[in-house]
């Protein structure tokens, strides 16, 4: 399926796992590449959970960088097919597009590879598409990105 824009904002981004709501999450304890994202249930701080969603360029077309909302730079990294949250220069983010499925959206890296939630508390990891409802997500809209 073709790639779909998203607006640019503050999202919460919804984990189509088994069980209770589950939020993408920024951990608070950093391994070598990052703090590992994993999927959690709502926390009352919002700190790890708002994710800014914005087209890497400014150019029709353009993947989305995913930045921590409270945070200006930390933003969406991959490594060894798992995503973590670091803070490095924007032009080393990784890049997303988004496509339309059923019940939500599939989330697709520069590489095609699809983020998956395997059950909550489970980092996320890059794999190829399949229609498996673990690689759906939900793009809850919070505010513009300067009206927090």
């Amino acid at each position: 399926m073709p790639p779909i824009p998203v607006k640019p904002g503050i999202y919460k981004i919804h984990a189509h796992i088994i069980g209770p709501s589950a939020l993408l999450t920024a951990t608070e304890h950093a391994t070598k590449h990052g703090a590992p994202v994993i999927t959690d249930r709502l926390n009352p701080l919002p700190i790890e959970q708002d994710w800014i969603i914005e087209p890497a360029e400014p150019v029709p077309g353009a993947p989305y960088v995913i930045r921590l909302a409270h945070h200006e730079q930390a933003g969406l990294v991959i490594q060894e097919d798992k995503l973590y949250v670091n803070s490095v220069p924007r032009a080393e983010l990784a890049k997303f597009t988004f496509e339309r499925v059923i019940g939500g959206v599939k989330v697709l890296s520069d590489k095609g590879l699809a983020l998956r939630s395997g059950h909550r508390g489970a980092q996320i990891v890059l794999v190829p598409p399949k229609p498996e409802f673990q690689e759906t997500f939900t793009l809850e809209f919070v505010s513009p990105i300067n009206e927090e």
